[in-house]
């Protein structure tokens, strides 16, 4: 990865030797996450590859603040999230994060639109200028004529692009995103990634996709494999470096 002296860009996202071990049958133990290292930087998005079960959503668990890794650092705007309060980093999800975890959780019985805008009811800001806010976002997602359809009235690549538009309104300086593809078609993958890859230039936004598709390469500055707990460059395919991104 470009160090921010040959980009000109400051890193947002810094992990230093990230370990989460946890305990496994007969005595064992399954190293999730073994001494992992690594920046991000913002207008930067890059993709981690690895099976189920391979530390993805672990690490990205422990950067949204969520779980407390065995030991290691991981450094926002060049402040240790892991050493956060219950309430400070509940704030730190709040303001500065953008997750999309893989568990689908709209509100049942509440439209697209106000689902997408419930962190910006959170922090207070009127319906209307909400709606506003979001709208362009799930638009831009395929989802301007399903406004007003609720969660069970999508399908399960609506629910996931709502979820995005979610995460992606009060404009993080970070955003996480488990899987944000999986639900999703190969037209759709495109249309998402294109957009996440947008924003991140578009807003200067630092993003880390844990992801299956292969198509994410194409868009990303970097990415990496993870494979019994650690890192390692991920090579990219000729043919998805040239995708179509129309």
């Amino acid at each position: 990865m470009s160090s921010p002296a040959a980009s000109g860009r400051p890193e947002l996202l810094e992990i230093r030797e990230l370990v989460k071990h946890y305990p496994a049958g007969g005595g064992e133990i399954v190293r999730a996450l073994d001494g992992v290292s690594m920046s991000i930087e913002s207008g930067e998005l890059v993709a981690l590859y690895g099976p189920s079960g391979s530390g993805k959503t672990t690490l990205l668990t422990i950067i949204a603040a969520l779980l407390k890794p065995d030991s290691g650092a991981v450094l926002v705007n060049d402040k240790d999230i892991t050493t956060l309060s219950a309430r400070d980093a509940a704030r730190y999800r709040r303001l500065d994060l953008g997750y999309v975890s893989q568990s689908l959780d709209l509100l049942p019985g509440v439209p697209a639109i106000d689902n997408a805008a419930l962190k910006l009811f959170d922090l207070r800001i009127g319906v209307r200028e909400a709606h506003r806010r979001v709208t362009p976002l799930l638009e831009r997602l395929g989802l301007g004529k399903r406004l007003r359809h609720r969660p069970e009235q999508l399908s399960m690549g609506e629910r996931q692009r709502v979820l995005i538009a979610r995460a992606l309104a009060t404009g993080p300086r970070l955003v996480l995103a488990d899987e944000p593809t999986g639900s999703l078609d190969s037209k759709r993958s495109h249309e998402v990634l294109k957009l996440l890859t947008e924003v991140c230039s578009e807003q200067n936004v630092a993003m880390l996709l844990g992801t299956h598709d292969p198509q994410a390469a194409a868009y990303a500055h970097q990415a990496f494999t993870l494979s019994d707990g650690r890192l390692a460059d991920r090579e990219r395919e000729p043919d998805l470096l040239a995708a179509d991104e129309t």
